[in-house]
């Protein structure tokens, strides 16, 4: 795993305890199929919360959410239907969530959760 891939999956974990410590339930990490990857999958009482997971080291490249454009975020409905699909679930109300993670020199990481990004 390169150092690309170690910062994401430790920001991918960070999200999830900030997720869970904020009381949802997270359902499913790094779901993939044919068509792409979901990061993490929650529950937000009864809303089904699709979450697009951004870890940057530094600001220099802006803020981590705004990496999630347009085609990004087309790429995360079609995704979502698809596991909603699998899943057996019938017409869930969904939101789509993005967590920018930032890792600190010392201390935790800081999150900033985007609900409903897009």
């Amino acid at each position: 795993m390169g150092a690309n891939e170690m910062v994401g999956a430790y920001g991918e974990r960070v999200a999830a305890r900030h997720l869970a410590d904020a009381g949802f339930v997270v359902l499913d990490r790094n779901w993939r199929c044919q068509y792409g990857e979901i990061d993490i999958v929650a529950r937000d009482g009864p809303t089904l919360v699709f979450c697009e997971v951004k870890t940057r080291r530094s600001a220099r490249f802006g803020d981590p959410a705004e990496a999630v454009g347009l085609a990004k975020a087309e790429r995360l409905r079609r995704l979502a239907l698809r596991w909603v699909e699998v899943s057996g679930l019938r017409d869930p109300e969904m939101r789509f969530d993005v967590l920018s993670v930032r890792p600190q020199p010392a201390g935790p990481a800081t999150v900033e959760h985007l609900r409903g990004a897009f």
